[in-house]
């Protein structure tokens, strides 16, 4: 009994561990569901997940499969839920080499990954699409990826071969996106507020039912979505600017001025002319790190 509790992790414990693994989960649900935002909705749905079950973990050192393993699952419940789930059989490519010491074509293999934009994964059927985000973006080593996805490491190595190949032709017709649409009028509104830092005039936009979402806090709902506001005012140099994220509209957040990149963006949603909800990255920057963020000139 006293061996159990030695070797179980307290709240304290995972909450900083999950923290340091947060960033690295996001690259490969971000992939795997195509899209930085929903990647980080899985994310955030799988740390409740684990924090809400850490008794069922037993040590330490299983701590990063475990996440890994209801982060996954959690996606594939995204992706079942639009229809998107993809199987193909993959005769075994047992001829694949290890790629602890990759050569130079290796490593090209690879880069073509980290560097393919995210929405372009979902184009793979779901198991290679798991295993070129596990093996090129995130260098894991091929029996931790068939643990994971439940398959032989001859199984991981063809869906591996096939993958890579699909990917590069996928990056080779993928077209350029434009940003040649108008921003919603509400937006560009908000923008012109707080770039003012004219407080008074959003907390009227907001609705009564208006919530507020940060990742690793408490949602807030209300009259409390106004401190919202009071904190960000208390720094001068942010600025705000409109701007598109995978299609979607969003505003970018740059907290020293103008600059190449944002920090990060914010998504706001609107009902009658009145914001229900504000969805603020800033807590997780790492989400603009792969997303194909552009700025409104």
């Amino acid at each position: 009994m006293n061996q159990k509790r030695t070797e179980s992790v307290d709240q304290e414990s995972f909450l900083a561990m999950a923290s340091e693994i947060r960033p690295e989960l996001h690259r490969y649900c971000a992939r795997l569901t195509g899209s930085v935002i929903d990647g980080e909705d899985v994310v955030q749905e799988a740390m409740v997940k684990a924090y809400q079950t850490l008794e069922t973990l037993k040590a330490k050192a299983a701590l990063r499969a475990w996440l890994f393993r209801i982060a996954h699952n959690r996606a594939l419940d995204l992706l079942r839920s639009r229809a998107l789930r993809a199987a193909e059989p993959l005769e075994a490519a047992s001829e694949m080499p290890d790629s602890d010491t990759p050569d130079p074509l290796e490593r090209l293999m690879r880069q073509e990954a980290v560097t393919t934009a995210v929405s372009r994964f979902v184009e793979l059927p779901t198991v290679q699409r798991s295993v070129v985000i596990l093996k090129d973006v995130l260098d894991q080593p091929l029996d931790d990826i068939a643990s994971l996805l439940e398959i032989s490491v001859d199984a991981v190595k063809g869906h591996l071969a096939r993958g890579r190949t699909r990917l590069k032709e996928i990056n080779a017709r993928a077209p350029k996106f434009s940003a040649n649409r108008a921003h919603s009028a509400a937006n560009l509104r908000y923008v012109e507020l707080f770039n003012r830092r004219d407080w008074e005039s959003l907390r009227a936009l907001l609705a009564s039912d208006v919530k507020l979402y940060q990742a690793t806090h408490a949602v807030r709902s209300g009259a409390d979505v106004g401190m919202f506001f009071t904190i960000y005012g208390r720094n001068t140099a942010i600025h705000l600017a409109a701007a598109w994220l995978e299609g979607q509209e969003v505003i970018a957040v740059f907290e020293n001025g103008p600059a190449p990149k944002p920090n990060h963006f914010m998504r706001i949603e609107w009902r009658d002319g009145q914001i229900t909800s504000i969805r603020d990255y800033r807590y997780v920057p790492y989400v603009t790190e792969s997303a194909e963020l552009i700025l409104d000139s």
